[in-house]
């Protein structure tokens, strides 16, 4: 088991609806608890097949440098890069410059 946090943006009802039965949502779109890797790659399943065209992060606690890993889905100016073995975080410039 290992402690998991799911944010999501402008995904429809029913994936809400979804992660609240295995996680808490603790704000609007923040989901956290405590699951297995199992249930982490399913409710990854179901995120692909349900966000429709929202996006989410979703970040578990692991055994790497950071301490933990993450996985992305959608269009986000955060994009996951990987430096020197790291997983990190790049934004892409804004729409309006």
């Amino acid at each position: 088991m290992s402690m998991l946090v799911v944010v999501t943006e402008n995904v429809p009802p029913r994936l809400r609806g979804r992660l609240a039965v295995w996680l808490l949502e603790i704000r609007a779109g923040v989901y956290v608890g405590d699951v297995s890797r199992k249930i982490r790659e399913m409710i990854w399943q179901q995120i692909n097949v349900l966000a429709e065209d929202g996006n989410v992060v979703l970040a578990w606690a692991t055994n790497t440098e950071s301490g933990f890993d993450f996985q992305t889905y959608g269009q986000n100016r955060r994009i996951p890069i990987e430096m020197d073995g790291l997983r990190l975080v790049s934004f892409l410039p804004s729409d309006n410059t």
